[in-house]
């Protein structure tokens, strides 16, 4: 495994067998396994599905590591393009009555689905990522503070443009992105206020597919670029993997979300333009929920929030470009510790 900065990243197990669930998505997977009362876990993606080499491949990047760790099962399902708030409360409802435990929904698009399904099943276990308005007893909220990461991005950015001139590419305008554009120009702006940065949002909702096109994201990142943008952040889950496209075809630098991106397969044409990612442990909540619930028999509930100071949050180093930049690893370990002793307050918006 390739090593982080200062967070800790689930490993990947072995893919499993595929199945398919009808009427409620595609289960890409489901593996033997597991006894008494538990099937093991119940994984529902958020737009953008498996391979979007960010956000739900961190998610299933933690479901693969319990049901190795834990020698149980489990089955993960794929949205569907324009599905209701029905279709994921189906989804869900599936996974709970088949028998897994813990029920995870990535991403905060499930927040109504969890609140029903949970109050129906009591006796399981469910998790969100991204949402932490539930507050049942059953239900852990998974939420991060991607604000914290996005400040060490833009630090990172500020020092390394040539042209004192960047760019944001946010997937949704929506609050939980608006933390990573707030945090990523406050981060900048500490190195030089005076910073040029391009900012753009791809659509208005999720529906019309601000985290699922990578030519959304490609072209928004041609134009920023185009303008004079030699370092470009997104925050945009599978329309990111255009944002890095288009950095590579102009080699300037791109910086990934969520997961390590430069450490992506899929992403390897390009891992040269990637210089580092934002990450937010998404695989460590997974992973952590399925322990309390299979392992330990103590199931987490209400809100569970990662951050620099417990690991949850942090930037990716698998780039020599960026670890070996003594200049950069030392202004991000001053403003690493001042986020964590108070001294420095990142915006949330």
């Amino acid at each position: 495994m390739r090593r982080v900065s200062r967070i800790a990243v689930a490993g990947v197990a072995a893919a499993a067998l595929a199945v398919t669930v009808s009427a409620c998505g595609s289960s890409s997977s489901e593996s033997a396994g597991g006894s008494g009362k538990s099937k093991g876990i119940g994984l529902a993606y958020d737009v953008g599905g498996k391979g979007d080499q960010s956000f739900n491949d961190a998610a299933y990047a933690g479901f693969q590591k319990a049901e190795k760790d834990f020698g149980v099962g489990g089955r993960d399902i794929e949205p569907q393009d324009g599905e209701s708030d029905a279709d994921k409360v189906q989804r869900l409802e599936t996974l709970a009555k088949s028998g897994y435990n813990p029920v995870i929904g990535v991403g905060f698009a499930y927040a109504p689905a969890v609140k029903q399904v949970a109050a129906k099943y009591p006796k399981v276990s469910f998790g969100i990522i991204d949402d932490n308005t539930i507050h049942a007893k059953n239900v852990a909220d998974m939420v991060f503070h991607e604000e914290q990461a996005s400040y060490l991005a833009g630090i990172t950015a500020a020092k390394t443009t040539k042209k004192n001139h960047i760019g944001f590419i946010g997937g949704v305008d929506i609050p939980l992105i608006h933390k990573f554009e707030a945090g990523f120009v406050q981060g900048a702006k500490s190195v030089n206020p005076k910073i040029k940065i391009e900012s753009q949002y791809l659509t208005q909702t999720p529906a019309e597919g601000g985290f699922s096109s990578p030519d959304k994201g490609e072209n928004a990142a041609n134009g920023q670029i185009d303008a004079g943008a030699d370092v470009v952040y997104h925050a945009a889950g599978l329309s990111g993997q255009g944002v890095i496209k288009a950095a590579a075809a102009h080699k300037v630098w791109a910086i990934g979300v969520d997961s390590d991106q430069y450490a992506q397969s899929a992403l390897s044409a390009y891992k040269d333009s990637i210089l580092t990612s934002a990450l937010k442990n998404v695989s460590g909540a997974v992973y952590e929920l399925a322990k309390s619930v299979v392992k330990d028999k103590k199931p987490l509930s209400g809100e569970v929030r990662g951050s620099l100071d417990n690991g949850g949050v942090g930037l990716a180093d698998s780039n020599p470009v960026f670890k070996n930049n003594a200049d950069l690893q030392a202004a991000l370990k001053k403003a690493e510790q001042g986020i964590k002793d108070g001294t420095i307050t990142v915006k949330t918006s």
